[in-house]
């Protein structure tokens, strides 16, 4: 079955603090038992590591500890409160995070207030009842939203290449090019050689900072829907073949059809690379050629081995 959110294992956890003290550790082993995960889902990780099922076993202890259902009765283990036990009998089928928000005292638990608090400070309607989904752990919620984030820069970095000349468009592969190492700086290590005649290369580049090889490349800025063949690409290693030069890079912000893989997927006598556009922009994100970093956020856990006893 689906890992379940964290707002699921609010009840389960409580049920075993009341049964015993329990720690997290523990919680994790038996509720991945309890919701018969499999092999996959048990180790599937966030991410910025670790697993998931732990990691919304853990949120699950941070709100009932919020909300005063269960408290720390050794180092690592919690028991539930009487509140808690209470809460059960009241709570038989599940326990929701608008349950918990219910309980005197559980918002001002928190440092500080989520927006749906301020909002209901300042006399506003609360949001309606979120869904499941909505229930992700903080953590959760900050990658999906820089997932968001960054599917929105891919997608206007591909649009701002394809309204740009072709000439910018092979300055641009050069630059990233270098970016990741070839032939040190800009000035010289890249020649660009765009110009009619010259039998379909669009750059090249030095492998190394004395120009002892050298890696031709070929741009093509397509838009999505045009694939590059097979012949195309065979055009290319022609054209290597013709200057004397073994490698090359055909980069394009569209894709290559199967065709073009498996040709040069043959072992031929030059050894060409192909960069599809979903590449390129993944090299030109992690090598920060037309992107910037906007803002940049820290977040801080608790280093458990430094509060633990000592033997």
């Amino acid at each position: 079955m689906p890992i379940p959110t964290f707002d699921k294992l609010l009840r389960p956890v409580l049920v075993l603090a009341s049964q015993k003290p329990i720690s997290r550790r523990l919680a994790h082993e038996a509720l991945t038992t309890e919701f018969r995960l499999s092999p996959e889902e048990a180790a599937q990780t966030l991410a910025s590591g670790g697993l998931v099922m732990r990691n919304r076993t853990g949120w699950a202890f941070t709100f009932l500890t919020k909300a005063g259902l269960i408290e720390k009765s050794a180092p690592k283990f919690y028991t539930a409160t009487q509140r808690g036990l209470d809460f059960l009998k009241a709570h038989p089928s599940a326990i929701t995070v608008k349950d918990l928000e219910a309980i005197p005292g559980y918002n001002e638990a928190w440092e500080l207030g989520s927006a749906k608090r301020r909002e209901r400070q300042q006399g506003k309607a609360p949001d309606s009842e979120p869904t499941s989904e909505g229930h992700a752990t903080p953590q959760e919620l900050i990658e999906r939203e820089v997932g968001i984030l960054r599917a929105e820069l891919r997608s206007r970095l591909i649009e701002s290449i394809l309204s740009q000349t072709p000439e910018f468009f092979e300055r641009l592969v050069l630059d990233v090019l270098v970016a990741m190492g070839y032939g040190g700086t800009r000035e010289d290590a890249a020649e660009h050689v765009g110009q009619s005649g010259d039998e379909g290369i669009d750059g090249r580049i030095n492998q190394d900072t004395l120009g002892l090889d050298q890696i031709l490349v070929q741009a093509k800025r397509y838009r999505p829907d045009r694939k590059i063949d097979r012949k195309e690409v065979q055009a290319f290693v022609g054209s290597l073949s013709g200057q004397g030069v073994t490698k090359g890079v055909f980069i394009t912000t569209s894709s290559f059809q199967d065709s073009a893989h498996e040709f040069v997927a043959r072992g031929l006598n030059t050894k060409v690379v192909l960069v599809d556009g979903e590449m390129l922009i993944d090299l030109m994100i992690r090598h920060r050629i037309g992107v910037r970093v906007l803002k940049t956020y820290e977040i801080h856990e608790l280093d458990q081995n430094y509060f633990e006893d000592e033997g």
